[in-house]
């Protein structure tokens, strides 16, 4: 039994780490002529898409931590009516997918957009008011309010655990406002800040849709670039190599700074404890203007864009402009629905079978066991995994599967167990961390009185396991189908023909410029993202 349990899960990490050892694999298999092509690249594009990336992760960084750093200080350091709302609020730019804020900035903001249009007749002026949206600068900004809630989450978390007391007590000793900002509450969310930042900058890398959109050369366009319109696999899976390694560095930035939180400060006792301490009462136009400064990157990141997509969608079904997209809406939306049901279910039950085998198991140096720790940490890893990569990554093998047995290729590229697979990998670990989390509330005492009582491990997990893990479960099931439902790069290299999702239709139709047919699948695909948003709230307002 134990050597079957072993086989079984080397089986699952092998296919969980399949897709990075291929990309990383395409290194061995250079000769002569990919030297060439490869110095090729170097002398024509690569550069192109080194500096593009490292400007657009630079702009990124910036935004990110400015937006949600600052408004994280203002809503855990200081009090003023609208704080509440805007605590929640704040969160709301997560619902909104890079790609689809992007679809309707530029509608309202283009040459030929309502906005300048009515400007210009407005004020008789000709020629552009302003520069081109679809720019590196545009895509900075973009995904800067759009990814600033991971700093901010993380920051806020930081300071509203730690900051209250410190800030009380520097204030006893006569230290300003500017002084305790600056000596306390700074050094306090440092890693929260870095940490947030990561996550940002790799969910910038990672992203296809804006990119491609936008006409940028970074490496993830590269990628495609390379596979889809050169066809040289070689040169993709190289170009990916380049992608995971940043986005590597970055996920070592993050762990090493969440690892650094614990040591931050001493953690307050409630959360009523910390609202009452240290915090700063704002009045009068001081008020005024923090409720300005939180309104603007939520406003930015979701109001704006939502507003818009809406007013696109009905525009569109009003006028009969997009008679055809409208009709074929409700298959697009059943296929988004079944991929991301069939995804969520899969790997959930992946993510449940390891968390209880690990639970169960209780000789940490038998085999199974040590394979378990390594594929727990694949699936943890893989939601830092870019899509490109797991989409190159899995079709080289598929490729060279082609070569030798025909017939089974088409198994992975003619349905949808390629796609499944990829967002197994994707986001097996958001799935994980939700159990994980579940099972950290499941004492080992129980574990041990159902033992004592006779229970056998298939019963304990059944009859004790289960039900105490249904919330979680759930909320795994929410979290990936919300995932899957927005992802776009793997899904549009490796779904099957005529299985096109919602996401894949709407940056298809915004590519050829009917965004108002687009804005109907994007505002469903933000309408979906809420559903973690509310997750989320709930989960801090219970904290």
């Amino acid at each position: 039994m134990q050597r079957t349990l072993g086989w079984i899960w080397a089986a699952v990490g092998l296919g969980l780490a399949l897709p990075v050892l291929t990309v990383m694999g395409a290194w061995a298999s250079l000769d002569a002529a990919g030297w060439a092509q490869w110095r090729h690249l170097a002398d024509t594009v690569l550069w192109g898409y080194l500096s593009q990336s490292t400007l657009l992760t630079v702009g990124v960084a910036a935004g990110s931590v400015a937006l949600g750093g600052g408004a994280a200080a203002l809503v855990s350091l200081f009090r003023f009516p609208g704080r509440r709302w805007w605590d929640v609020a704040l969160l709301l730019p997560m619902a909104m997918p890079a790609y689809v804020a992007a679809y309707a900035y530029t509608d309202a903001l283009q040459f030929s957009g309502p906005v300048q249009v009515a400007l210009r007749q407005q004020l008789g002026l000709q020629g552009a008011l302003w520069g081109d949206v679809r720019s590196l600068p545009g895509a900075m900004l973009l995904f800067s309010v759009c990814l600033y809630p991971y700093v901010y989450l993380l920051t806020r978390t930081a300071l509203s655990e730690r900051a209250g007391p410190l800030m009380e007590a520097a204030r006893l000793l006569g230290a300003g406002v500017w002084r305790r900002m600056a000596t306390v509450a700074l050094p306090l969310a440092r890693p929260a800040l870095v940490a947030g930042m990561a996550l940002a900058l790799m969910e910038t890398l990672a992203d296809y849709g804006v990119g491609s959109y936008f006409g940028l050369s970074t490496l993830t366009t590269g990628v495609y670039k390379a596979w889809l319109v050169q066809g040289d696999r070689l040169a993709a899976a190289q170009l990916a190599s380049l992608l995971l390694l940043a986005v590597s560095l970055f996920l070592a930035l993050e762990q090493r700074a969440q690892a650094q939180l614990r040591f931050a400060g001493p953690r307050a006792q409630s959360r009523a404890e910390d609202s009452a301490q240290g915090l700063t009462l704002l009045r009068g136009h001081r008020a005024w203007l923090a409720n300005a400064l939180c309104a603007l990157p939520v406003t930015l990141g979701f109001f704006l864009p939502a507003g818009w997509l809406a007013r696109m969608a009905w525009q569109s079904h009003v006028s009969g402009e997009g008679a055809q997209a409208w009709a074929r809406y409700p298959e697009w939306a059943l296929t988004s629905l079944k991929l991301a049901l069939l995804a969520a279910v899969l790997t959930v039950a992946l993510a449940v079978a390891l968390a209880v085998s690990r639970r169960l198991q209780t000789d940490p140096a038998a085999l199974p066991t040590r394979l378990m720790s390594a594929v727990n940490r694949l699936l943890g890893l893989g939601y830092a995994v870019p899509g490109a990569v797991i989409a190159v990554g899995l079709l080289l093998p598929i490729g060279w599967v082609q070569t030798v047995w025909p017939q089974a290729a088409p198994l992975m590229t003619g349905t949808a167990l390629g796609l499944l697979w990829a967002y197994t990998v994707r986001f097996g670990g958001v799935a994980l961390q939700s159990i994980d989390a579940g099972f950290a509330r499941i004492p080992g005492s129980l574990d041990e009185s159902a033992r004592m009582l006779g229970a056998s491990n298939w019963r304990l997990a059944r009859e004790v396991h289960a039900p105490l893990l249904s919330r979680a479960t759930l909320a795994a099931a929410l979290l990936v189908f919300v995932d899957v439902m927005k992802e776009l790069p793997a899904t549009l290299v490796l779904r099957p023909f005529d299985s096109d999702t919602l996401a894949v239709v709407a940056y298809q139709l915004a590519r050829d410029e009917r965004l108002a047919e687009a804005a109907a699948p994007a505002l469903a695909i933000v309408a979906v993202g809420l559903v973690p948003v509310a997750l989320l709230w709930r989960a801090m307002r219970f904290k």
